[in-house]
């Protein structure tokens, strides 16, 4: 049996215990340890007298992983942009921007649903993570589109879509681990995210608008605000817009020339700003210790996942199967924009049944370069590539659609994580609830999926300035 063989046998079984529903940081460390062992026994001929031999190496192999991962100075950007949410939520900065967002945006058709979604999508961009996003605006937004007569399907749903766009606007969790799986610069793909997210927060308001001017069954708009109140709602939210200048500041000097510090010293920059807020808002130790508690849960959470599917990828590489896939790819009879079409459509088949960073730790390995090798490989020009833009433009290009693409899995059933996340902090809601609440959100995802992929420019405006 050949090296391509094993690998997708390795990769059938490991999608099987996914499917039967072990953790994906489990079945991939697994996958990867049994698959390392069956490649280095099988090159030992199946001598049950080596299979020790083999065991021993592949060990190894395994366990150089974790450190060598976690040791990336790329990584510690995930913990300090997730401490920055946490810190801006006990710091009151989220009830500002929501209160802000209401004086402002309230009185349009649909109008809490809308402030709530430019909301979100302003504390997306202290946040990292979607989940802690979706968790915040369900104990702020809900109850206020309740009491004016949202339905309390719809009002969830608009949470659990909006805190999705926590994944494409910077600071970004996800864009973070899709920079290291595919070696790419890490601040652009965090600029890249930026435009692509506030696009997407516009095509969720307009949908509601549209929902709203059509159904009855909205509440109705929040007037009675004066152009006083509305100015005096800004400077509470202001830290927030001083925190987002600072990370960009220090990702990508505006005034030219070289940058100002690292993703990650911005990030943390960022964190002890809105540390410093917070403790001047009135945080005390036990907010402050609920906050960091937090941090590391989900931190460690994403760093199992990093440690268990880089055990599988280090299998990947040594199976050779990455390339076995893109040479396939690449033989297609067919237009390379109708593979890529058909590579999104199976991603959004696939987020129903895994979660959204291990789905792409996953299949990143293996996707990735046949999307590059469909364009003309890493280092192709634009005027030479099939999707009309260079080796790398296309690496961030496909990075902000495939995190898109992650975020549409967020609220897709059966494991729409944000869905449980609004479910269980309103215990006046089921997981059923907020799925039918999400629906119409569907159809909002698959209109900027399909303008993103139209027009890459949206994606690529601002990467290709810095």
């Amino acid at each position: 049996m050949d090296s391509i063989e094993i690998g997708l046998w390795v990769t059938g079984g490991m999608f099987i215990l996914v499917v039967l529903g072990m953790r994906v940081a489990f079945a991939a460390a697994l996958a990867g340890l049994i698959g390392l062992i069956w490649l280095r026994w099988d090159q030992f001929g199946y001598d049950p007298a080596r299979f020790g031999k083999a065991l021993e190496i592949s060990v190894k192999i395994a366990g150089q992983v974790p450190h060598g991962k976690v040791a990336s100075q790329a990584l510690s950007l995930i913990p300090t942009f997730i401490l920055i949410g946490y810190l801006a939520y006990y710091a009151g900065l989220t009830r500002a921007l929501f209160e802000a967002a209401k004086r402002w945006f309230a009185w349009v058709p649909g109008g809490l649903a809308v402030s709530t979604v430019f909301a979100t999508a302003g504390f997306a961009a202290v946040s990292g993570a979607s989940v802690a996003t979706a968790a915040v605006f369900a104990r702020i937004a809900i109850p206020e589109m309740l009491k004016v007569g949202y339905d309390k399907r719809f009002a969830a749903g608009v949470v659990a879509a909006a805190g999705t766009l926590a994944s494409l606007i910077p600071p970004s969790a996800i864009l973070v681990i899709y920079a290291i799986i595919v070696e790419q610069d890490v601040g652009k793909l965090l600029l890249a995210g930026f435009l692509p997210g506030v696009f997407s927060a516009i095509v969720y308001a307009g949908l509601i608008i549209g929902l709203a001017l059509t159904l009855k069954t909205f509440g109705p708009p929040v007037t009675g605000f004066t152009w006083r109140q509305r100015f005096a709602s800004l400077p509470p939210a202001l830290p927030i817009v001083a925190v987002i200048v600072i990370i960009i500041f220090f990702v990508y000097n505006p005034f030219g020339g070289d940058a100002w510090g690292t993703p990650t010293e911005g990030g943390a920059i960022g964190a002890f700003i809105v540390f410093l807020m917070a403790l001047v808002r009135g945080m005390r130790l036990p907010e402050l210790k609920d906050a960091l508690v937090e941090t590391a849960k989900l931190s460690i959470m994403i760093f199992s996942i990093i440690w268990g599917v880089l055990i599988y990828v280090r299998f990947l590489g040594f199976a050779d199967l990455p390339s076995a896939f893109a040479d396939w790819i690449t033989s297609l009879h067919y237009h390379p924009m109708t593979i890529l079409i058909c590579i999104l459509l199976a991603y959004a088949v696939l987020g129903m049944f895994m979660d959204a960073i291990g789905m792409l730790l996953l299949t990143l390995p293996v996707v990735y370069p046949a999307v590059m090798a469909l364009n003309g490989g890493a280092m192709v020009a634009a005027e030479d590539s099939a999707f009309g833009m260079s080796g790398p433009m296309c690496a961030i290009w496909f990075g902000i659609l495939v995190v898109k693409m992650a975020e549409f899995c967020l609220i897709t059933p059966p494991i729409g994580l944000n869905c449980f996340v609004v479910a269980g902090v309103r215990p006046e809601l089921s997981v059923q609830d907020v799925f039918r609440g999400v629906m119409p959100f569907f159809v909002a995802d698959a209109v900027t999926i399909a303008l993103l992929v139209a027009f890459p420019s949206i994606v690529l405006w601002l990467p290709s300035m810095a």
